[in-house]
């Protein structure tokens, strides 16, 4: 069974939504990730979508998709994965960043 990823998009910035979920369907295909999309209508927070799904990393088509609090939410639960530029961040558990 292949391993979640949250698929990530914010509509309120992206110019090209349908470019943005096939870039990040493409990357995640290339790392092994079974792609899940949030509810669109969920008032919940990035990260609790994150821990709701199970998803072991959020994919996002670009860096300004998250502020940076939520990023540093996610990264409590999550690998972050970017698309453009392609850029790659471990949990903080895993980095070994003690809290």
């Amino acid at each position: 069974m292949e391993p979640t990823a949250l698929g990530w998009i914010d509509y309120d910035i992206s110019t090209s939504p349908e470019w943005d979920r096939a870039q990040v369907l493409r990357l995640a295909k290339r790392l092994g990730y079974r792609v899940v999309w949030p509810d669109e209508c969920s008032v919940l927070p990035v990260s609790e979508q994150v821990r709701n799904a199970g998803a072991e990393v959020v994919i996002l088509p670009a860096p300004e998709q998250l502020g940076p609090i939520e990023l540093n939410r996610v990264m409590d639960v999550a690998d972050v994965e970017i698309v453009v530029p392609r850029l790659s961040f471990a949990r903080w558990r895993s980095a070994g960043v003690s809290r």
